[in-house]
């Protein structure tokens, strides 16, 4: 067979979602066929408009199962994982999908011969955090070092891009409430373009990043005070800024949890109580060969709907 005509295999676990939609176009434009394993393939489907006809294939495949994934793994070149939850459905849902999910992904990828795994974890990661979301990041990276020891780990911080769940949401709350509620606003961050982490995987899908951790930050630290303010901005709205007590953010997370899409737990408050900041011991972006795109050069662009006037009259500074 010439080399030409053989077929590179991926396997994305959860790439229908933020960033999976970004990774799998990055890995069909890289010549992959590439398999979408997700709970719901149907949702998927949307994803086959990024490659040819044939060469994105949604399939149903949970973490949570292991006769799933060892289906989803089988002959790929290379396996990505990419499945996180900000918050739990059901109790258990942390552990059960980033910390037993993810040593089963990597387990089965190994027996099943992949040549790489990129497991994408989260800066905060740590078996001993306070937060159950923290734990169980930790809890699975050691997982995956231990089935799979060749893995390139990725810990980005905090995603931004035109789909993301962050800068969207505290632009419709500045939009709408006469007030910006700040909650641990002295806490930094270092927001990254999903872009950027989207080529991060398929960097590190190289041999020469095997067995190496990456954390992923932009190329400023905020903090989440100065966010806030950058949306206000960014969307023309005036807006003074309320610091929520202690006492008052914990009684809101606790009656947040009883929605089915809860704006803050309290997990994430434990979260928050931290930075969300690279640490300067581990490579990032520039070690994989990219320079990492700004807050102010994206996100300007997709808040503009969020002006008055959705944008279409300009905002008049002062």
């Amino acid at each position: 067979m010439r080399a030409s005509t053989v077929r590179k295999v991926a396997t994305v676990f959860g790439g229908s979602g933020f960033l999976g939609r970004y990774v799998v176009q990055r890995l069909a434009h890289e010549g992959y066929v590439v398999r979408v394993a997700v709970t719901d393939p149907a949702g998927a489907r949307f994803l086959q408009t990024q490659g040819r006809v044939g060469q994105i294939v949604p399939l149903a495949a949970s973490v949570a199962d292991a006769g799933a994934v060892a289906r989803a793994v089988a002959a790929a070149d290379l396996v990505v994982n990419l499945v996180g939850i900000l918050h739990e459905r059901h109790a258990g849902d942390f552990r059960r999908l980033q910390a037993e999910g993810a040593g089963t992904v990597a387990r089965l990828a190994a027996e099943a011969g992949a040549e790489r795994l990129v497991h994408v974890s989260a800066i905060g990661a740590d078996p001993a955090s306070p937060s159950a979301y923290g734990r169980s990041k930790g809890e699975g990276e050691a997982a995956v070092r231990a089935a799979f020891p060749q893995a390139v780990i990725l810990r980005p911080s905090i995603l931004f891009g035109p789909e993301d769940q962050f800068f969207n949401r505290f632009a419709g709350m500045a939009r709408l409430l006469p007030v910006m509620p700040v909650v641990a606003g002295e806490t930094r961050l270092q927001p990254v373009y999903v872009g950027d982490v989207a080529e991060a995987v398929v960097a590190a899908a190289r041999e020469d990043a095997a067995g190496r951790t990456y954390e992923l930050g932009g190329p400023r630290v905020m903090r989440f005070r100065e966010v806030l303010r950058f949306i206000l901005d960014a969307t023309g709205h005036r807006r003074r800024m309320w610091d929520v007590p202690e006492g008052l953010a914990r009684l809101q997370a606790r009656l947040g949890e009883m929605l089915p899409n809860p704006p803050l737990t309290r997990d994430q408050l434990l979260m928050l109580a931290r930075d969300n900041v690279a640490s300067g011991e581990a490579p990032g972006l520039m070690e994989l060969g990219i320079a990492p795109k700004s807050v102010e050069a994206v996100v300007p662009g997709y808040l503009a709907r969020f002006r008055p006037g959705g944008g279409r009259r300009p905002v008049l500074a002062g």
